[in-house]
């Protein structure tokens, strides 16, 4: 086999056979379906041990405390022992040549050193994507540049294992989230990807989700919310943007008692210009956070 359909999860018994179901529909079976059990409390172990008992795809299931969607990557691209690693969420289903889709870009990626994978579309359903469609004539592109060439919606991503192991999520104490472009715009800076215009997965945003709660999430991980935001300065060109993330990395980094904000910053003369401006956001913050 040389794909792995990793999926992260935390108490969604409820809703996994879905995204199962949708495994077992696919018009290629060829694949190690990883689930990462995030610390889950309800009924998953059991699920996934009756899905396994069914004997219908291989699949590999490990528990871990919970640590947070970005811990469980880490596992899942550690323990991977396949040569590309494709995530679908808990909440998230397959269209069902999703995998046969998949193989054909690895075809055509596999002997190319200057991709890193695969870029795909996310729908609201079979047909609809969200968002707009990728620029004509572009072939291959970095997630960065195509975000900033217009397109906006969300994607999915096939990645190459190998590439995944050199870049991944830091482990920050005491805190769950950092967005995954964190590791997505690292990648960027050395590889492009291919652009393949078709739905693979289908999502719908669920209220116990990240995207449904980001606001709340953020302020609970503020050490990575900075470290997050940090990164986004060091490789932006444009100076307002930069300023931008230069003034939350000092708001957060103060949220989150950080004592060398001048140290650690890749830019040292607009964090001391800025300063004012990011204790003023982190007094705005701490009283949110109560």
């Amino acid at each position: 086999m040389r794909l792995t359909i990793f999926t992260p999860t935390f108490n969604r018994a409820y809703i996994l056979k879905k995204l199962y179901k949708s495994l077992l529909n696919q018009t290629n079976l060829n694949f190690v379906w990883l689930i990462i059990d995030d610390g889950s409390t309800d009924d998953t172990k059991n699920l996934i041990d009756m899905f396994h008992n069914e004997d219908k795809i291989h699949i590999k299931y490990i528990y871990q405390k919970n640590q947070g969607k970005m811990q469980a990557h880490n596992t899942a691209v550690l323990s991977c022992q396949t040569e590309f690693f494709f995530c679908v969420d808990s909440d998230d289903y397959l269209v069902n040549d999703s995998v046969e889709k998949m193989y054909k870009a690895i075809d055509f990626i596999e002997n190319e050193p200057k991709l890193s994978g695969t870029i795909f579309y996310r729908g609201k359903n079979n047909y609809e994507i969200i968002g707009n469609e990728f620029p004509e004539g572009i072939k291959n592109i970095s997630l960065s540049d195509l975000y900033r060439s217009g397109f906006s919606g969300d994607t999915s991503l096939l990645y190459k294992t190998d590439v995944l192991r050199n870049y991944l999520f830091p482990y920050i104490e005491g805190e769950k989230f950092i967005p995954e472009d964190y590791i997505y715009k690292q990648i960027d800076q050395v590889y492009e990807m291919q652009l393949v215009p078709s739905i693979l997965i289908v999502t719908k945003y669920l209220d116990d989700g990240y995207s449904n709660n980001i606001g709340k999430v953020i302020i609970k991980n503020p050490k990575s919310w900075s470290l997050y935001n940090l990164l986004l300065s060091k490789y932006e060109k444009n100076l307002i943007k930069k300023t931008k993330y230069i003034r939350i990395y000092i708001t957060f980094a103060l949220l989150g008692k950080n004592k060398k904000i001048l140290k650690l910053s890749n830019n040292k003369i607009l964090t001391t210009l800025l300063y004012p401006l990011g204790y003023i956001g982190y007094l705005h913050k701490k009283r949110l956070r109560g």
